[in-house]
Parts: C-alpha cells; structure tokens; sequence
C-alpha cells in the first residue's frame, strides 16, 4: 500500500468502522432481544470487535487468561486508554463479558438498544446512591447469565497512558458479590487514535496481559480489594 493510500485509508477508518457499528447494533438487539446469553450474540460481538480490529491493522498480542473458567462469573478490571479497548477486551478475554457503559451512551437509539439487548450495564453517575444500587442489581443479572463484567476502573480514559486512581465501584460489586477479580493491562492500544482526532494509526502493536485472578473476594474491604488490585494491573502494564 503506497504511503498516499495509506494515509486516505487511516483517516477513513473511524467512518467506515462506524457504518459497520450500526450494522452490528441492529443485529446484536436483535439476536439478544429473546437471549442476551445466545452463543450467536457473543459471535456477533467477536465479529464486531474483529472487524475494527481488522480495518486498523491492530497487531494483538494476548498473553496469559488460559486458566479462566468459562462457568465462573469474573469481575475484569482494566486499565483504560483508548476507544478501542472494548473491542480488544471482547477478543482478548477469553469469557463471555459486558461492560459497565456510561448513561449519555444510552441516549443513541441504535446504540442503546444493542447495550440493552445484551445486559451492559447503565451507569448515571449523577446519582450516587440511587446509581450504587441500581448497578449491584444490574451486576447481579449479568452474573446470572453467567457473564463477565468488565470495568475501566479508573473511569475514564488516560490521556497521558499513565494508570490514574481507581474508583471503589467495581470493588464493591467484587466484595458484595465473592465475584473473582481479574486484573488486565492493555499496552499500546492509546496509539491507535492519535488524541483529538478520528486518524488512526495501522499495524499497531497492542499487547494485552491477563493476570492471575484475585479469588478470595466476598466481604473483603473495598479499599484493601482496590489497592490490591491496581497494583497488579500497574504490574501488568509496567
């Protein structure tokens, strides 16, 4: 490919992957609508993820996650970088996951009703306690169709690719629930989109490490579950 088309094609990325997003919403509501649990929605999510993947020539590297069991139901806390992270989590963790998103997602209406149709998990973080009780009963009905729950906990993305703070949320649901923690680092994926700009950088290497699960999580002080947590995933990252 000839430095010219290269350069059209990083700029065409973002549109084209979104075009192929709305294609994908529309079919993932529609198969989970009866089943957010259906094999054929976890297929579509893949293939949603690959297909971004694809477009942007990501180079992905997995590393570790063999020894996590399909039947158990994990809380998967991960550093956060890019808008690319969801779809590089949905091919890299090798268990069925949904994703804490924020309320404003919600507001698009295709978007929405694909988040929904699966079980993500709605997030107004306005409310507070209200917000506090509504995620542990939405966490709680991912866990029973024996998903996974990805959570960026620092709660935004990093600009500068540095591990920030770690939010209590998702040690809350972990300590309330005796849901396992799995801690996971992605690397290089904050290159793929330069910031403020929809150019995307091909053929970049993104490594994501998967480390070993934090078992012994039910009734164990959030805090001591948070710091525990974040330095395994500043570990995994370093």
């Amino acid at each position: 490919m000839s430095r010219l088309t290269e350069f059209v094609w990083s700029w065409l990325v973002v549109p084209l992957g979104l075009i192929g997003t709305g294609f994908y919403a529309t079919l993932v509501a529609f198969l989970g609508r009866n089943d957010p649990a259906a094999p054929r929605v976890e297929a579509a999510l893949r293939s949603w993820s690959r297909m971004w993947i694809q477009l942007t020539k990501i180079d992905l590297e997995i590393e570790g996650g063999e020894g996590l069991d399909l039947q158990t139901s994990y809380v998967v806390v991960s550093n956060h970088l890019s808008n690319y992270d969801i779809m590089i989590c949905f091919l890299a963790v090798p268990v069925p996951i949904r994703f804490l998103a924020k309320k404003e997602l919600f507001k698009y209406p295709l978007l929405s009703h694909a988040m929904r149709a699966i079980g993500c998990v709605e997030v107004d973080r306005a409310a507070r306690a209200q917000a506090v009780e509504t995620i542990n009963r939405q966490a709680e009905l991912v866990r029973s169709r024996n998903h996974s729950l990805l959570i960026y906990a620092e709660g935004t993305r990093s600009r500068d690719g540095e591990l920030k703070a770690f939010k209590k949320g998702a040690f809350a649901i972990a300590s309330g629930s005796g849901m396992p923690i799995v801690p996971v680092g992605i690397l290089g994926s904050r290159e793929v989109v330069a910031p403020g700009t929809i150019k995307t950088k091909r053929h970049q290497r993104v490594t994501v490490r998967i480390g070993t699960p934090i078992t012994d999580t039910a009734g164990r002080p959030i805090i001591e579950l948070r710091d525990q947590t974040h330095e395994a995933v500043s570990k995994l990252t370093a």
